[in-house]
């Protein structure tokens, strides 16, 4: 299959569901091998009214017995049998949500989920691309005797789901925030009256080594996106380390497939910036505020780049300053004909957050061997932005 595929082609239409007044500790009879990591939700007259994905239950730190399944239940968009591949891969990264439910004259009829877009567009030609044409470079590792709560730290700090772990020099593991869940909060357990799951003492004081997974599944900078796919499947896992020799050189996750595949359809060669957000309320006004900035920054960067997109990631850390700002994480992941660039920050509202991070995002950009070999004049502009005299030419 390629990209002339749709939804109809690749969808299931055998899923498991639960009611929404359930135990959500029914959610966890209801994930069957073979099937799609999702229940659909509904209420007692028998219509869908949302979904629960595996996802959503692992990260969960609630009592499940002691809520009903539609405190985890959230909404998700619809996709509909002629919907193209890539306009799925798009909803899913705004959305937030991997699994999207299929509907056909209003009513659930399937599934469909983020492996199954990115196996068929693989199958086609983009499939016999590189991996290293998607891959984030220069991924952010950590020393095995660091502890989770460094690794989790970092995860915050990046918005990054996975973290490679080193041991001088050397790829010896890798860990994933569902490791972290498996291993330190699920089964869950009560904590007095609570309904927050009690954490085991110290547990972020445990060495990276003691909850990683290894050997790490690797693949090579040559490595097709078709082999590497189907690597991902054959050893269920979400991220492969790219190693070229005994270096690691990037990461892959799903999400590294599903951003071009979201792109793919896009033919003029412009760029272009696509949000996904969590938790957080935008207003037309702070969305043309992030347009205009973005415009800006496109202005500076067309000639470069040519093709491209800015994913915006941003996400409430539901806490609130006294004047009830949000406390915001903002990543930002800039794909384009030259490589991947990621940058990130956490702040106080919508504007400054997002104003920080592309700040971030420009001056990675500039001290970029991938820009300064099309256009020397790129250091100066990074000199200039640092604030440093420049010589009189």
């Amino acid at each position: 299959m390629a990209m002339s595929a749709t939804v109809k082609d690749v969808y299931s239409k055998e899923f498991n569901t639960v009611l929404e007044n359930d135990s959500a500790s029914r959610c966890l009879e209801g994930f069957k091998k073979g099937l799609p990591p999702v229940l659909a939700v509904l209420n007692d007259k028998g219509k869908y009214v949302g979904m629960v994905s595996r996802r959503s239950v692992l990260r969960s730190r609630l009592d499940l017995s002691r809520i009903k399944v539609k405190n985890l239940m959230v909404a998700a968009p619809e996709a509909g049998l002629g919907d193209s591949l890539s306009r799925v891969a798009k909803l899913m990264i705004n959305s937030g949500v991997r699994q999207l439910p299929v509907f056909d004259k209003g009513r659930l009829i399937g599934f469909i989920t983020d492996e199954a877009v990115i196996h068929a567009v693989v199958g086609g030609e983009w499939g016999s691309n590189r991996i290293e044409t998607i891959m984030t470079r220069a991924p952010h590792t950590l020393e095995a005797n660091r502890s989770v709560g460094a690794v989790l730290s970092l995860m915050r700090e990046f918005g990054v789901s996975h973290v490679p772990i080193m041991d001088n020099g050397r790829l010896v593991g890798l860990v994933s925030i569902q490791d972290i869940l498996e291993n330190l909060y699920w089964p869950p357990k009560r904590q007095g009256n609570k309904d927050v799951a009690g954490e085991q003492i110290d547990t972020l004081a445990v060495p990276a080594r003691g909850i990683m997974s290894s050997p790490v599944i690797t693949v090579n900078p040559a490595t097709i996106l078709r082999d590497a796919e189907q690597q991902m499947h054959n050893h269920d896992v979400s991220c492969l380390c790219v190693v070229d020799g005994e270096r690691l050189v990037g990461v892959v996750t799903k999400l590294d497939f599903l951003e071009p595949i979201s792109q793919l359809e896009t033919a003029e060669r412009r760029l272009t910036v696509q949000f996904g957000v969590k938790g957080v309320d935008v207003s037309p006004e702070q969305q043309e505020y992030m347009m205009t900035e973005f415009d800006s920054f496109s202005r500076r960067f067309q000639e470069a780049f040519q093709l491209g997109t800015l994913f915006v990631y941003m996400k409430s850390h539901g806490t609130s300053n006294m004047r009830g700002t949000p406390l915001l994480h903002c990543r930002l992941q800039f794909r384009t004909v030259r490589g991947t660039f990621v940058a990130a920050s956490e702040g106080w509202g919508v504007e400054p957050t997002f104003k920080v991070a592309l700040d971030r995002l420009e001056r990675r950009l500039l001290r970029s061997k991938e820009l300064l070999a099309f256009n020397p004049r790129y250091a100066r502009d990074y000199l200039r932005k640092i604030g440093l005299p420049q010589e009189e030419t």
